[in-house]
């Protein structure tokens, strides 16, 4: 027996023209409702984003120029206090170029002035004298002593005769004098020779023992028979002659 033939089956569907046109529309204005709600988030969330960018990059180029001033002035501050420095420096030179430069002037009208006083009409006639009696120390530890001696009472005479200088001062608290022959190392050392018409100066070097501090030199001159004692205070002046 045989099966009965089989049948077909048909579906119908309605024709709807506008279903696509309506689900375009439809999913479009989702998106477009997702993108103005993004919108909208954004700007409830951060309303001045906008803004804020502006005056970052505001603020990133003021730093900038800042930065860039401050290199600048470190490098004005850096000039001025080399400057200053050289200045300071120069300055320091100067004035200790002036203080001698006024040093020797003032020793120059001294100078000027005893020789008015030694050969002018108007000075003071006097016999042998010491004028001044100055050490300078040395290197080698002595002490150069320059003697000036004068006369203008007989401008026709020469003086002559013999020098001798003494020390006096303290040595472990208590007063000693130093004569010629100790100054001199020399036992029976002779006097220093003099001979001149106005003005000589006698020069030497002598020897002060350690810890002894002076006080006051004593000269004597002698010459044809008289004597001439004459007492300074210790006078001292460096190597440059101040």
């Amino acid at each position: 027996m045989s099966s009965p033939p089989e049948r077909h089956r048909f579906v119908i569907v309605p024709h709807r023209p506008y279903a696509r046109v309506l689900a375009g529309a439809v999913l479009a204005a989702w998106l477009g409702s997702l993108l103005a709600t993004w919108w909208i988030a954004s700007e409830r969330a951060a309303p001045g984003m906008s803004k804020l960018r502006e005056e970052l990059e505001l603020t990133s180029k003021r730093a900038t120029e800042a930065e860039a001033l401050t290199r600048q002035l470190r490098q004005n501050v850096a000039t001025l206090r080399r400057s200053d420095q050289i200045s300071r420096s120069a300055n320091t030179e100067l004035q200790a170029s002036l203080a001698e430069r006024e040093e020797e002037v003032s020793a120059l009208r001294a100078d000027v002035a005893f020789y008015e006083r030694l050969v002018g009409a108007t000075g003071q006639r006097r016999g042998l004298s010491v004028h001044e009696a100055v050490f300078t120390q040395e290197a080698a530890g002595t002490w150069r002593y320059t003697v000036t001696l004068t006369q203008n009472l007989n401008r026709g005479a020469i003086s002559k005769g013999e020098a001798r200088v003494s020390v006096e001062g303290v040595s472990e608290g208590r007063l000693r004098t130093l004569g010629w022959e100790d100054l001199k190392q020399e036992p029976g050392a002779p006097g220093q020779a003099f001979s001149f018409r106005y003005f000589q100066q006698l020069e030497g070097s002598v020897m002060l023992p350690e810890g002894f501090t002076p006080q006051r030199v004593r000269v004597q001159l002698r010459s044809d028979g008289s004597t001439v004692d004459q007492a300074f205070p210790w006078q001292a002046r460096n190597p440059r002659g101040e």
